[in-house]
């Protein structure tokens, strides 16, 4: 039997890769060298399983606010620690835009449980898709789709010409539509 996703939210680990494309859309590309998504993501996952029992809520968009929360609360203190928390100040307000951006992506838009819990499904795939491009695509989809550059932008940030940009969001939203076509 599938748990009723509005009274039982998922495991912690099937939040990875949605967690792992919001600290992405926060950091700035130039400071991800410095801080690595993924290590942010482990933290987070490492803190709400420590922390789990203060967990109040029942269903996977609540979870997903509190996961949020503590991503939002370590890429603070990692900036800071870094000493750039002046230039790219992460905060729970940019990563709930950055989640609302995501949702926003996803066509429809629903207020019943069934749609919000549809709709939790949809954005953990889209992120697992978005994981599975190669990198310069991702990049591309990412940046142009849930930030709002310009493809001139882009082609700036990745040193490529403004075609080859749009051949790689052509790529990239082919293979996101393909792999969601796929996984329904």
């Amino acid at each position: 039997m599938i748990p009723d996703r509005e009274s039982a939210p998922r495991p912690l680990e099937e939040y990875r890769a949605y967690l792992r494309l919001l600290a992405r859309l926060q950091l700035d590309p130039k400071l991800q060298g410095k801080l690595d998504p993924s290590d942010l993501v482990q933290e987070t996952l490492l803190r709400a399983h420590a922390k789990r029992d203060q967990f109040q809520g029942q269903t996977d968009a609540e979870l997903a606010a509190w996961l949020r929360r503590i991503l939002a609360n370590l890429l603070t203190d990692a900036l800071r620690r870094h000493g750039l928390a002046g230039r790219n100040a992460a905060s729970e307000q940019g990563l709930e835009e950055s989640a609302d951006r995501l949702e926003t992506f996803l066509s429809g838009s629903g207020d019943s449980p069934m749609q919000r819990a549809v709709k939790q499904e949809e954005l953990l795939q889209l992120s697992e898709a978005l994981d599975r491009l190669p990198d310069d695509q991702r990049v591309a989809v990412e940046l142009k789709h849930l930030q709002g550059w310009t493809v001139e932008a882009i082609a700036g940030q990745l040193g490529r010409s403004k075609t080859a940009v749009g051949g790689l969001l052509r790529r990239g939203v082919k293979k996101l539509r393909d792999h969601m076509k796929e996984n329904p």
